[in-house]
């Protein structure tokens, strides 16, 4: 038995996908390199947190690898799962300090829209269109 390939998307839903998967990892790079690098301010927003500063490398790297997972085509889909967990570490934290978790909730939204927009694999799964 032959196993149908999803239909490709539209070249200009494809291209904004991959606009729309750029831009918060270019974010998730910088805030990985700033804290892998243990930048000043990343160093002073973890003190302030109260969160011990042996952990900012760590959530760096994690935070990089997940996000060149997210980038590589043939790893987007577990790359997207491991950053909505890394988002919801975000929104638990920012929540934890009495602070506003939108821009995180809406962060992890872009992520799946942007892979949405270019992988058909997921238009099977959630089939959102008819």
């Amino acid at each position: 038995m032959e196993r149908k390939q999803p239909a490709l998307p539209p070249a200009w839903l494809y291209w904004l996908g991959w606009v729309l998967t750029v831009l918060p990892s270019a974010a998730l790079v910088l805030s990985a390199v700033m804290k892998i690098s243990r930048n000043s301010q990343a160093v002073e927003g973890f003190t302030k947190a109260g969160w011990d500063q042996a952990i900012l490398q760590p959530l760096g790297i994690t935070e990089l690898l997940c996000t060149i997972l997210y980038l590589n085509p043939k790893t987007s889909i577990l790359g997207a799962i491991l950053l909505t967990g890394y988002m919801g570490g975000a929104i638990a934290h920012h929540l934890s300090q009495e602070e506003s978790a939108v821009f995180q909730v809406i962060f992890g939204v872009v992520i799946w829209l942007g892979i949405y927009l270019r992988e058909p694999r997921l238009w099977a799964i959630v089939p959102w269109r008819s």
